[in-house]
């Protein structure tokens, strides 16, 4: 069950354009991640390789602070906001919330809304 504090300590490293390493650090080896009703991409190399493409694939993504999130036992619910800039200068705001499983200070499961 993470803390409070361990939580804060994710959405940091988020907010602070640190994706791959929140993946290392938060994540375990065996994790999954989902997109909404996607299937969902399994273990961690194949998590950090996927942000490692959606990162080359925008000129600029930033995270807007944090301003709701809810840690239950071992579920935790974050309300994340990014900007996008596109390689052609387009900008998009994404609005969604990641209901996160953690065992232990690390997440297992995680489904985006």
């Amino acid at each position: 069950m993470p803390s409070r504090t361990r939580v804060e300590q994710l959405i940091a490293l988020v907010e602070n354009g640190k994706y791959v390493e929140a993946l290392q650090e938060f994540y375990a080896a065996d994790a999954t991640m989902q997109e909404n009703d996607q299937l969902p991409r399994r273990g961690l190399e194949l998590l950090v390789k996927h942000e490692q493409g959606v990162m080359a694939a925008f000129k600029e993504i930033s995270t807007l602070p944090v301003q709701s999130f809810l840690v239950d036992g071992d579920h935790v619910v974050i309300n994340w906001v990014f900007e996008f800039v596109g390689k052609d200068g387009r900008k998009f705001r994404m609005d969604e919330l990641a209901h996160q499983v953690w065992r232990g200070d690390r997440t297992i499961r995680e489904r985006f809304y």
